[in-house]
């Protein structure tokens, strides 16, 4: 006679065989706290698949690149908050061409009229390959030509504005009608980046220099001071005033927090720069061709490699889709893994793995109903008779599943060998 089937004693946790730990049966809870990350992989699966040390060997290599690569762009960053720059010759051009001067013989029924054309041009005087050096127009804050008032009383002076301009210009062209010669004023205000300052005679007697930055003349009194040794030991935070830096600052001893503020008033803006042209209306070609070379500050030639070196960083596609394919095929190995831990659990000892899943199971879900029991009972007041039938009909499948489990194994068994019961 066949005995029924009763429940199966569950095994204490502490008295699991190794099995389980290929089996990895933990808790749901616990599982999701211990999350890799998306592109490393753990010592189980390197124990499973000798050829990932090679991927490993990748991921440090990597790991130091992307150091390097850190560390070079925080240098690139710092060098570009005070970039350099480097003197070279502007060589500026000022001529003009004229049409329809001289009128024909037979004068034709719809003549032109005569006209003239000024045009200021220049570029950076350069031996070598010609970087990318800025536009012509990019080394000017203001252009202003003056004109002939008797001759063109409408509009006399034209002024052009680097900040009201939509793009850097190569040159300036300016065009009238008329067949009188005359002398053009020309007025370039230059576009000193960072902002320079023309020194005061006795600032200029200290220093050396007739125009520069307040950062470079603060920093000419500081080496003017060092070298004289004329700050104070005692307090190191003053310095004496020998006779040149008293006709600057007008006091016996000076405090170095305040040199910038007392500068100010020995700081002017530079003076522009005045040129005239004749506007000659006969000859061949451009008429007076004249050149003038004036000293400008350029930036440093890689420092247009550099700020696009720190675009191309951070605008790798390529390597970002790389990085999303090596991340979904790493997921692809954890989910394998478990199923192969899970099966080979199975396979092991099936009675034991079963029970101890089902034990697991049974934890987790005990836990996420005790909360939401919890949850409900809370809102009982609140809660509609809906909301009541669903507490009543947790409670009634908690109580009711074990004796459902029961009664199922406890059935009448089938034919065969295989039916429950038979040994």
């Amino acid at each position: 006679m066949q005995k029924p089937p009763v429940r199966p004693p569950v095994p204490p946790m502490s008295n699991m065989s190794p099995i389980f730990k290929t089996a990895e049966l933990t808790p749901a809870a616990r599982r999701k706290k211990q999350k890799l990350p998306e592109k490393q992989l753990p010592d189980r699966v390197a124990a499973l698949l000798p050829e990932s040390a090679l991927y490993t060997q990748l991921l440090e290599f990597e790991a130091r690149v992307d150091a390097a690569l850190a560390r070079k762009k925080i240098d690139i960053q710092e060098a570009l908050k005070s970039p350099p720059c480097i003197q070279r010759t502007l060589r500026v051009y000022v001529f003009n061409t004229f049409a329809n001067q001289m009128r024909p013989t037979p004068e034709p029924k719809n003549p032109e009229p005569p006209s003239w054309s000024l045009k200021i041009i220049g570029r950076i005087l350069e031996d070598g390959p010609n970087p990318m050096y800025p536009k012509f127009s990019a080394f000017f804050r203001r252009v202003t030509v003056t004109l002939d008032p008797n001759l063109y009383p409408e509009n006399p002076t034209i002024i052009w504005e680097n900040s009201r301009s939509s793009a850097p210009q190569d040159g300036f062209e300016i065009k009238r009608k008329g067949d009188k010669e005359f002398t053009a004023g020309i007025r370039l205000e230059m576009n000193h980046i960072p902002e320079k300052f023309k020194l005061s005679p006795p600032l200029m007697e200290v220093l050396g220099i007739e125009v520069d930055t307040r950062a470079r003349v603060i920093a000419g009194i500081w080496h003017y001071v060092k070298a004289r040794k004329l700050q104070n030991p005692s307090d190191p935070s003053f310095f004496a005033c020998d006779p040149p830096l008293r006709k600057v600052f007008g006091e016996e001893k000076m405090k170095f927090a305040f040199v910038s503020q007392k500068i100010s008033q020995h700081l002017s803006a530079p003076p522009p720069i005045h040129l005239e042209h004749n506007v000659r209306l006969s000859g061949n070609g451009a008429v007076g061709n004249a050149c003038y070379d004036i000293q400008v500050d350029v930036p440093f030639p890689l420092q247009k490699e550099m700020a696009a070196f720190l675009v191309s960083t951070e605008k790798h596609k390529e390597i970002e889709q790389c990085d999303e394919l090596i991340s979904a095929s790493i997921k692809k190995i954890h989910e394998h893994r478990r199923r192969r831990a899970f099966f080979l659990g199975f396979s092991q000892s099936p009675v034991d793995f079963i029970n101890a899943l089902i034990t697991s199971q049974s934890r987790d879900l005990k836990l996420v109903a005790g909360k939401l029991i919890g949850m409900l009972r809370r809102n009982a007041v609140r809660t509609s008779i809906a909301n009541h039938g669903i507490l009543l009909l947790l409670c009634f499948h908690f109580l009711l599943v074990e004796d459902a489990v029961i009664r199922y194994l406890n059935r009448k068994p089938a034919s065969g060998n295989d039916a429950p019961g038979n040994t």
